[in-house]
C-alpha cells in the first residue's frame, strides 16, 4: 500500500469513517474518469483545487466536478492574491500527486473551503491520494472531518 494511501485510510479511520477507499481498474485522475468509475454523477466528485498565496501558503478548495473555481472569489475567501499551485507545491505540502490528492492526510494542515454544490447529494466521492483510489462519503461529514468551510467561490 502506498503512503498516500495508507495517510488517507488512517485520517479517516481517526474521523470515524467506515467507508474505506476502492482501487478503480482505471485512472481517476480527472472528475470524468472518477465519475464513471464510481457510476455517479459528474458533480458528486470533489475535485482537490489547490491555488498558492501571494505568501507562499496553499489554500485548498474543494469543489463539485462539473464546477470550476473562480479565481477572484477565492482569493477573497483567502485575503490575499492566489494563483494555482504547481505540481512539486503540491507534492511537498500535501504529501500527494496531483490526480490524487485527497481532501484529508495531508503532511501539512491547510486552509479549505467546500463548494455548497456537493451538499446536495447525499453521497461524494474524493480522491484517496493515488491516482485510482477514491472513497464515498456524505458532503456534511466531509466538511466536519476536514473542517472546510462550506463557501461560494465557483464561476457562475
Amino acid at each position: 500500500m502506498s503512503k498516500s494511501l495508507a495517510r488517507v485510510r488512517a485520517a479517516l479511520q481517526a474521523a470515524g469513517v467506515t467507508h474505506a477507499p476502492l482501487e478503480m481498474p482505471g485512472e481517476t485522475r480527472t472528475a470524468e474518469q472518477a465519475a464513471q468509475a464510481a457510476g455517479c454523477h459528474l458533480d458528486q466528485i470533489v475535485k482537490s483545487i489547490l491555488f498558492s498565496g501571494a505568501s507562499g501558503q496553499l489554500f485548498l478548495f474543494l469543489t463539485a466536478g462539473g464546477n470550476q473555481v473562480d479565481g477572484s472569489k477565492a482569493s477573497a475567501l483567502a485575503g490575499e492574491p492566489l494563483g494555482r499551485a504547481d505540481a512539486q507545491q503540491v507534492r511537498a505540502v500535501t504529501g500527494f500527486a496531483i490526480g490524487g490528492v485527497a481532501p484529508l492526510g495531508h503532511l501539512t494542515p491547510l486552509p479549505l473551503w467546500m463548494d455548497p454544490k456537493l451538499c446536495e447529494f447525499d453521497t461524494v466521492w474524493a480522491a484517496a491520494g493515488t491516482p485510482r483510489h477514491i472513497f464515498s462519503i456524505a458532503p456534511q461529514a466531509l466538511a466536519q472531518i476536514t473542517g472546510a468551510v462550506l463557501a461560494p467561490f465557483t464561476a457562475l
